[in-house]
Formats: C-alpha cells, structure tokens, sequence
C-alpha cells in the first residue's frame, strides 16, 4: 500500500505520426499490415480470464477484400452472456477494493504499450478490419485511445481529490465507489478508441464489465483485450463476448446485477436497451437503478454565413463529409450555404472530390476506403438512388457503387432544393453530403432551419469572418449540438480538449473525453466522522429558565 500524496503523471495528448513516403512509422505499419493480413487468426471470447472457443465460427472479412478473411470468430449466446457476468461478479470486490493507484497504474501501462511496441499492431488490425486508411487509423486506435487511457487517470485523480468540507470536531470524506453491479458495454465499428474507452472507463473506477463490441470490429478488439491483458488487468474484470446481439443483450439487461449500460451505437438500439431497462425497473427487477450513458446517431451540420471564408469551408466540407468514408458519428451530412458563396464552394468542393483516391487502405495514397459491410453499402446506396430519382435533388459528384471487390462506395455530393428533402433529415452514415443553398438574407430563418430539421443533437459547425453572425449561432443551436466548432468540420473532438457527446436523439451527453463521463461509474459514498461525539442526549435550549 502506498502512503502519501501520490500524484499520477503529467498528461498530454498523444502525438500523431505522420506517415510520410520514408519514414520509419510507414514502413513499420506496412509490414505489420501486411503480416496481419497473411493468415486468419482465432478469435476467441475473453471470460474469467480464459480464452472460450465455441463450435458456432463465422469469418470476418476485410470490408476493401471481402474474399479476405481475417480471422474466424467465436460466437456465444446467453450462456456465455451469463458466464462473463459470473466472472464480473466474481472479480468485482478485489478489483473495487484495489487503491486506485493499482487500477490507474494498468492503465497507464496499457497505454504505454499501445504508444510503443503495439502502435502498429492496433492501427493495422483496424486498417484491415474496419478499411481505415493510416491517419485515420493513427488518430483513432493509436493517439485517441492512449488519450482515453492516460486522461482517464489524471480524470479520476481529479474526482478523489474532490472532498467535502469538515465542521469543527468532525472529519467529512467522500468515497468514490464503483457501481454496486456489473457493466455491460456495447462498443460501434467505427471508432476502435471508443471499443478501448467504453469497457475501459468504468472498470478504472472500480466496475467490472461484460464488452460486447461490433461485430465487424472484432479483429480489433481482440488485439485490445490483448494489450490490457499484459498490462496486468486480473481475469474478469473485462470480460470479452461476441454473438447474436439481441439474446446477449436480453441476458445482461434481464440480469438482477446490472449496474449500467456503456453504449455507443444506433438510436433505435439505445431506445430498445432504455425501453428494457424500464421496464425491468417497474417490475422491481434490479439490485440498483441502472445508469444509462449512450452516444448513438447524428444528422450533423455545416452552416455558412454569407462572410464565411470560401477556402475554409470548402475544406471542411470534404474533411468532414469523406473522412473514413463518413461513418463517423459526427460526419458533415448536411450542409447550408448562402447563395452569394455557393458556386465557388461548389467547385472548388468538386475540385478537391476529383482527386480523391479511394481502394485498398494498405495502399497508403488512398484517402477512402470501403465502408463496412454488405448491409451498410446496401442502405447508403439507397439514399443515393433516392436522389438520383427525385426532381428536388442532383448529384453533383460521385453517386457510383462498387461491390465486386469490396464495399466501395464513392464520395458524393448532392444539391437539393428542398431542406426537408429525405437526404437532409435522416442519418445515413456514409461518404453523402447534401447541400441546401438558402438567399443570403436569410441567415437568421436558416438558424431555426438547423434546429429544427432533425432530431439529432450531436455535432455542427458554423463558417463566418462575421463575430455577430458566430455568437447568434452559438444562441441559436444552443441546444442543436453538443459539439460546436466555429470555423472548423465538426470531425475530429480531442480527450482533454473538446469532450464529445450530445443531446436529444443523439444521446445522453456524457461526454467521453472529459471527466463528467468517470462520475457516471461512481456511486459516492459520504462519511462522517465525529471525533468527539457528544454524551448527553439534552440540547442548550433544553436548560432551565434564568
């Protein structure tokens, strides 16, 4: 047991390597990549500490290759669901009861061995599994994630030295416990930092977790729990499955010992999982009342004002919208700009699209990549055929499809006439951009356009040289993003720096990145010393008359 004042160390966001043609950092990713992807590998379940193969395989494909098959994964069902949560339970008390020094020190040499000796491993095993090109890789499962993991430290070091005040001959503390039951974690495709955060975050603060991630991003999160696991983590504290999500989830959300959902996906599986959990609390079903933190869809926006700057907004437009091929929960999908600025946005927009290069990832002179799987490229080919057919709308670039080799789908911008127009109100998660071009004296009504088209709430961007125009758009969509930026793409939040999450249909707005998201895994406990406690039950008003 340490004794003293102990301090975590100074903490400051992870460096992105850039990968040029020559560098030692490309020519070490380019072999990792390529040895990764020379033989299917086993993926098995993580429970208790063990590693658990099922007779139920099924393959796992590279969304550029889909003949490429990267490994077979191990599927379980509720039996398996039951089990981890067995282990969770079983670990839990050693692991709460550990100082918190020995639960931080795990992670920092988590985070220390993803920095070094595994940077490349992760970033190539997300490359191959979720068609990540390097510097999206780079920014994701390399720096984002040693970010969640060395902040999350200096966060929680943060909320321990938050101490209630002592009143003479008393000595008030406050306990930052863990949850009482378990954590079930749900973790998307396209983030491996969110994969590595979400399971991660409580377990710092003294839960025990059962991690259902993605399906698709299963190569990844094997490689994850691999790195905790020689960081020291005990068996069962986290606790790996993959399978069915829906009997897995009926298993831990049915479960008297569930203590809070970690989740980050679609809405309607978020409302589904919130439906189930109130349900269960009318019948009287848990322990505790569940918490519920979940960051799932977005319909984000970039909004022009007639004096943004042409260049600038151009840009975001394409970094925004294409990036990872816009699956990004906070991907620009719509777009308003004035009339006085379009047709130069326009064509220098379609200018940049013209040298996109999309393929393989591993060819690092790509900028796009595939996006996930059959099901995506079928929905996001759809919205597209939509706006072919319809008299509101016109492709301006891209709008081709691709599945011969993988599930390639180009980059493509729409211009509509109609801001309710199907492709301007409804996610669709993918390389989509629709533009909306409103008269430039009707900056104001467009504001409550923003803010009323659509029922998400999580990222938005305003582009103006004008200071009154930015700070009524800060009044405004007060309440239409969590995440603002002003003269930048509404892409790319920073642990530390812009904690990310937002409201209404986009979830609970807990802000991964920041500490507010560690005080949801606490259950704080007040105690109260009296040092010399009283010995007689009378008062002073209680004393005779004088």
């Amino acid at each position: 047991m340490l004794h003293g004042h102990v301090r975590p160390p100074a903490v400051t966001n992870e460096p992105n390597l850039g990968y040029a043609p020559g560098s030692p950092e490309r020519a070490e990713l380019e072999r990792t990549y390529a040895a990764l992807g020379e033989r299917a590998i086993d993926l098995p379940m993580f429970i208790g500490g063990r590693e658990v193969r099922t007779s139920d395989t099924v393959p796992l494909r590279s969304p550029h290759k889909h003949s490429h098959v990267l490994g077979q994964v191990h599927r379980g069902g509720p039996g398996e669901a039951l089990a981890a949560i067995d282990a969770a339970r079983a670990a839990r008390d050693d692991w709460a009861r550990a100082p918190w020094t020995t639960r931080a020190a795990v992670l920092l040499r988590a985070a220390e061995l993803l920095a070094t000796r595994h940077r490349a491993t992760l970033n190539a095993a997300t490359m191959l599994g979720q068609s990540k090109t390097a510097h999206q890789a780079e920014i994701d499962s390399a720096c984002e994630l040693i970010d969640f993991w060395r902040f999350n430290v200096h966060f929680m070091w943060q909320l321990l030295g938050e101490q209630p005040q002592s009143s003479p001959g008393t000595w008030n503390m406050l306990e930052a416990r863990g949850l009482e039951g378990f954590v079930y974690a749900v973790t998307p495709f396209n983030f491996t930092a969110i994969a590595g955060n979400l399971p991660v975050a409580p377990a710092l603060m003294g839960c025990t977790v059962v991690w259902k991630p993605a399906a698709s991003a299963a190569f990844s999160a094997h490689f994850i729990m691999q790195i905790l696991r020689e960081a020291g983590l005990p068996p069962g504290v986290i606790n790996l499955i993959h399978g069915a999500p829906q009997p897995i989830s009926a298993a831990a959300l049915g479960h008297r010992d569930l203590g809070g959902v970690h989740f980050t996906g679609s809405t309607g599986v978020f409302n589904s999982m919130w439906g189930s959990i109130g349900a269960g609390v009318a019948e009287s079903r848990y322990r505790s009342y569940p918490r519920l933190v979940g960051e799932t869809g977005g319909k984000d926006f970039i909004l022009a004002h007639p004096s943004a700057d042409v260049d600038a907004l151009a840009v975001a437009i394409v970094r925004g919208g294409f990036e990872y091929q816009g699956q990004k929960c906070s991907a620009a999908s719509r777009v308003y700009i004035p009339d006085n600025l379009w047709l130069r946005v326009r064509d220098r927009v379609l200018a940049m699209m013209a040298e996109l290069t999309q393929g393989d990832v591993g060819d690092l002179s790509n900028f796009v990549g595939a996006v996930i799987d059959q099901p995506a490229f079928e929905r996001i080919s759809g919205y597209i055929a939509h706006a072919k057919g319809s008299a509101s709308a016109k492709i301006l670039a891209g709008g081709g499809a691709d599945s011969s080799v993988g599930w390639f789908i180009q980059p493509t911008l729409v211009e509509t006439t109609d801001p309710g127009f199907k492709l301007m109100v409804e996610e669709i998660f993918g390389p989509v951009v629709t533009a909306y071009v409103y008269p430039e004296e009707h900056f104001e009504d467009t504001l409550r356009l923003v803010d009323a088209s659509s029922p998400y709430a999580l990222t938005g961007a305003v582009f103006a040289t004008d200071r009154h125009a930015i700070e009524r758009a800060l009044v405004a969509l007060r309440h239409a993003a969590g995440n603002f930026y002003i003269n930048d793409k509404p892409t790319g939040a920073v642990v530390g720096q812009q904690p990310f999450g937002g409201a209404r249909a986009s979830g609970t707005n807990d802000k991964a990145g920041g500490v507010y998201n560690l005080l949801r895994w606490m259950s704080p406990r007040t105690i109260k010393e009296t040092l010399v406690p009283p010995i007689d039950w009378r008062y002073p008003f209680l004393g005779p008359r004088k």
